[in-house]
């Protein structure tokens, strides 16, 4: 039976809600009603319980992506179930076509090894704080980094700590008396051993992560590799990933070789390599070395967050290795998925053309200002006209607002915002953050659309 749907909105959205519609061509039937108010953005659940008369026979009810209440409430009042739809009209049928194939990122195949590469000059509670935050943003193992000439009294104790609070946790070092008293005092993995120090591995428990004696030596790996197979014990082969410019080409060889003539062992692959040494924004380098660890079935990775410019190198490497997960799991490309990883740009940055806006500005009858942007420029309207402009700074002079300090901060604040997003080619939504993927926490930018928004700090001065 063909489902039919109720959409509810508002004046100035309506005619284009219904050619949208008609654009569509969907399988469902459906009746567009506005509840005789001009912003759809401003209707609130309990404006639909006053004026919904009448359910038009739906089998569900979608509401404007802004609408705030409770749903659940309504729905339960109208005996139909009730959510949410896009933000913006014209995500329409992107939101239609996508919803039945909402990925699972709840899974992923790659371990994140999270390095604190300075364990041996801070605190024991600096280590831990330090491993809670790792663990935070996707860490699965504690590394502890062993400096070079530099005294660690306190690795035991920071690794019988680490366990107590329930991390796993691996050392990692090429001095082999820093190895064996990481594996004694009861580490999980050591990082890393060659053939000339896997005698180390006889003495513990630990998992040994196993390199090329020297850099392009893989003859020294199979052989240290045929070692550990002979005793049946468990290992990680990492054939050393280079710096770009330093081998960094080679070395993906040298990975792709290792996983061709050894198709089931374990592999490791240091990321921080590219993220640490290229002066580039990491989100797109993980999802590139996410991909690679995706392809050539290499289940782990040392991450590090030391210079400044890769201080969320762990939380996107988390976020990558679950959409590279979901894109092989689904057998398609690691695009739609989730949008995460996109902090500077957006697959639909304008969803509205410069004549749509002087379309809607045409019917704007009060003195609000809206803000939008399109691949023109910035834009803010009211009952008194159109201004646009791609410096905020040149539509002062058409605002009026010298003396209401109030409004003009909140003008100022988000004219910069739409300037940025015209910009970088973003999204702009008045009255919200600009997002950034998982550059900043959620926290920073959620709207919670069940409660209502109360009056920002320029309202309340002037009221």
């Amino acid at each position: 039976m063909t489902e039919h749907i109720l959409f509810l909105t508002g004046k100035l959205a309506e005619k284009q809600l219904r050619s949208i519609l008609e654009k569509m061509q969907p399988e469902f039937t459906y009746t567009v009603h506005q509840l005789g108010l001009k912003v759809a953005a401003l209707m609130t659940t309990e404006m639909v319980i006053r004026r919904l008369n009448d359910t038009f026979g739906a089998s569900r009810i979608i509401l404007p992506g802004r609408c705030r209440g409770d749903i659940t409430a309504l729905a339960e009042h109208l005996g139909i179930p009730v959510e949410r739809g896009p933000e913006e009209l014209k995500d329409l049928s992107q939101y239609f076509g996508k919803k039945a194939h909402k990925a699972d990122l709840s899974q992923y195949a790659v371990k994140i090894f999270a390095e604190i590469t300075d364990a041996a000059t801070i605190s024991i509670d600096e280590v831990l704080q330090r491993a809670y935050y790792y663990r935070k943003n996707g860490a699965d193992v504690i590394d502890i980094g062993c400096l070079p000439s530099t005294e660690f009294p306190e690795m035991e104790n920071i690794i019988h700590l680490l366990k107590q609070h329930g991390f796993m946790v691996s050392v990692d070092s090429l001095d082999t008396a820093d190895l064996l008293r990481g594996g004694k005092a009861g580490a999980d993995y050591l990082l890393s051993l060659h053939e000339s120090t896997l005698w180390i591995a006889d003495e513990v428990a630990s998992t040994p992560i196993l390199i090329p004696k020297t850099y392009e030596d893989l003859a020294s790996l199979d052989r240290a590799i045929k070692i550990m197979q002979a005793k049946n014990r468990p290992f990680i082969v990492d054939p050393i990933l280079d710096p770009l410019h330093f081998g960094f080409t080679d070395s993906i060889v040298r990975y792709h070789t290792v996983r061709k003539q050894y198709p089931d062992v374990e592999m490791m692959l240091g990321v921080g390599n590219i993220t640490e040494l290229t002066h580039a924004d990491t989100m797109g380098m993980n999802a590139l070395l996410l991909g690679i660890c995706s392809e050539l079935n290499i289940n782990q990775i040392l991450a590090t967050e030391v210079s400044q410019h890769a201080c969320r190198a762990i939380k996107e490497a988390d976020v990558a290795r679950r959409i590279m997960y979901a894109a092989k799991q689904q057998d398609t490309l690691p695009k739609h998925i989730n949008p995460e990883l996109m902090a500077l740009h957006e697959t639909a940055p304008f969803p509205y053309s410069l004549a749509e806006i002087e379309e809607l500005a045409g019917q704007i009858k009060d003195p609000s200002f809206r803000i939008q942007t399109s691949m023109e420029g910035v834009h803010i309207f009211n009952r008194d006209g159109l201004h646009s402009a791609t410096d905020p700074f040149d539509l002062f002079p058409h605002l009026h607002v010298e003396q209401d300090g109030g409004h003009a901060f909140y003008l100022g604040v988000e004219l910069a915002r739409a300037q940025i997003a015209w910009q970088l080619g973003k999204r702009f939504t008045q009255d919200q953050a600009l997002t950034w993927g998982c550059a900043v926490d959620h926290a920073e930018v959620t709207v919670d659309l069940h409660a209502f928004k109360p009056a920002g700090t320029t309202l309340q001065q002037n009221s």
